[in-house]
């Protein structure tokens, strides 16, 4: 059973949670990054020499906003820098041989991308250019022969804290460029994307991400780039949070290369003025609309198709949107509490995206079975693979067989709820103490607290299609004070015995220039 808390037992858990928070000025040592220098030397040499630098970046909200940093810090200098980024459709994942055949190019830099880039490497020292790759996905026995290699997770790395994303490795090595050129360049300045980064590629909040969220965050308020000045229009707060970023923004940048093109963001984010910044904005927007479409028409079918029984929910569709596998893959995650690859069959090819819960690490699933496939690449809570449509009916019996070894206790999301107010005590002055441990999100999550057998007094359905659940409660059937909680994707009846209990969030809602304190339920038990 939950404990009652007060705000003062409540600050001293979420104190606990962290030893001390570091300054910018602790952040390690970028030259600490293995073939750093290396990589930095080898920039700062081909911009001295004038040769011709390529930037080959990614799809995702990581990618793009790593392309996005490269260029704005390549525009300060200045210098001309071009940009490919791959067409999840036309081109797949990551520098490829068909990447390669159109570009021109002494030098080509990866970001978020190119620690499997094996074939890659071969054609670009056949043709004399030199390849550095900054990436951070795990790296498989085989390492690409690049120049240099610059990622936190190779072994014989001795940077001191491994989990950061692609735009973080970006953001390091261009710190040593800025070195190696004495330039005067405030490293600072790129923070409001870089937050964006960290947030949508769900780093856990801890250590150095902490630092950069929080920081990059108040930079997001205040900033005079076009890209930040448009997303703080539209979000119309006093303060951005993380969930915000997480919610609100990373869906519509991400849904430009789940549907188009990634270059849409990316030209959202390095807009030059709040015009074009705006019109980037509509796009992404209307994109975004589409992709909610797609993803919820091939969820449907996806769950009609899975096997509830398996270890691991393995469903293929011909021509099922490539764009939209990953989210849902998250939604079956979601709906059968099993890991999930969904893949979409063409021409021969599946190609998907997988996604995990609990301690069941997805990437060392999929390498165990690798033989089945052509390609694969991750980590332990999401991967991309493909393989042969011949080859599904094996792989998804293989990987299962794998499944079946691991402990029941890893497929357990651990739901850890912090403790139970009473209502009189949820206010402004709460929400202000939560406030103070900000930002939320991968390994420090919001609180979770609990209704235990509160009464229900009345029920209203919410949303276009009333899929959605307001639910006024007390705390007895003769309390004073009543509040409503919402309850997201649940259609809930007042039930016999009046009574609910559930585990909810509280969140500050802005509307209209008032605030209010939001409850937001997580999970309501029958």
């Amino acid at each position: 059973m939950p404990k009652q808390l007060t705000k003062q037992t409540l600050f001293e858990i979420l104190s606990s949670r962290f030893d001390r928070e570091k300054k910018l000025s602790e952040i390690p040592n970028p030259a600490l990054l293995q073939d750093g220098t290396k990589a930095a030397k080898r920039i700062a040499h081909a911009i001295k020499t004038k040769q011709k630098i390529t930037l080959v970046g990614d799809y995702d909200v990581d990618g793009v906003s790593s392309s996005a940093i490269m260029v704005e810090f390549f525009r300060l200098i200045p210098y001309p820098l071009k940009v490919v980024i791959p067409n999840r459709f036309k081109d797949g994942y990551g520098v490829s041989a068909s990447v390669l055949e159109r570009i021109e190019a002494d030098l080509i830099i990866t970001v978020d991308n190119g620690i499997s880039a094996i074939e890659a490497a071969e054609i670009c020292k056949n043709r004399n250019i030199d390849l550095i790759i900054t990436d951070h996905h795990t790296p498989s026995d085989t390492l690409p022969h690049a120049m240099a290699i610059v990622n936190p997770k190779l072994p014989t790395c001795q940077y001191p804290f491994k989990e950061i994303c692609g735009a973080e490795v970006a953001w390091l090595v261009l710190a040593l460029v800025k070195k190696e050129l004495k330039l005067n360049i405030n490293m600072k300045e790129f923070l409001d994307i870089l937050a964006l980064a960290i947030i949508a590629d769900i780093m856990p909040l801890i250590d150095i991400n902490r630092t950069l969220v929080k920081e990059g965050l108040k930079i997001l308020m205040s900033s005079n780039r076009p890209s930040s000045i448009i997303i703080r229009d539209f979000l119309n707060k006093s303060k951005i949070s993380s969930e915000d970023i997480a919610f609100q923004i990373a869906p519509r940048l991400n849904s430009a290369g789940r549907l188009e093109d990634a270059s849409i963001a990316l030209d959202f984010l390095t807009a030059q003025n709040t015009h074009e910044a705006y019109l980037g904005f509509e796009k992404l927007n209307s994109l975004n609309e589409l992709r909610k479409e797609t993803e919820a028409t091939c969820t449907k079918e996806a769950i009609l198709k899975a096997d509830p029984h398996a270890n691991v929910i393995v469903v293929a569709g011909k021509n099922w949107h490539e764009g939209v596998v990953g989210i849902v893959a998250s939604r079956l995650v979601e709906h059968f509490s099993k890991p999930a690859i969904i893949l979409s069959i063409k021409d021969g090819i599946a190609k998907g995206s997988a996604r995990s819960l609990g301690e069941v690490n997805i990437y060392e699933l999929i390498k165990e079975n690798e033989k089945f496939l052509l390609k694969f690449g991750g980590h332990k809570m999401a991967a991309g693979l493909s393989l042969k449509e011949d080859d599904i009916k094996e792989f998804t019996h293989a990987i299962n067989k794998s499944a079946s070894k691991l402990d029941a206790d890893d497929f357990k999301v651990k739901e850890s709820i912090t403790g139970i107010f009473n209502i009189d005590d949820i206010d402004f002055e709460l929400l202000d103490l939560l406030e103070q441990f900000e930002p939320y999100g991968e390994a420090n999550q919001r609180p979770t607290f609990m209704f235990k057998d509160a009464y229900v007094t009345n029920v209203k359905l919410m949303g276009k299609d009333k899929s959605h659940s307001k639910i006024e409660i007390k705390e007895s059937p003769h309390a004073i004070k009543s509040v409503e909680i919402i309850a997201f994707k649940t259609i809930y009846e007042i039930p016999k015995n009046k009574k609910i209990t559930c585990s909810y969030k509280i969140a500050k809602n802005e509307f209209n220039k008032r605030t209010t304190i939001q409850f937001l339920s997580d999970k309501i038990y029958l």
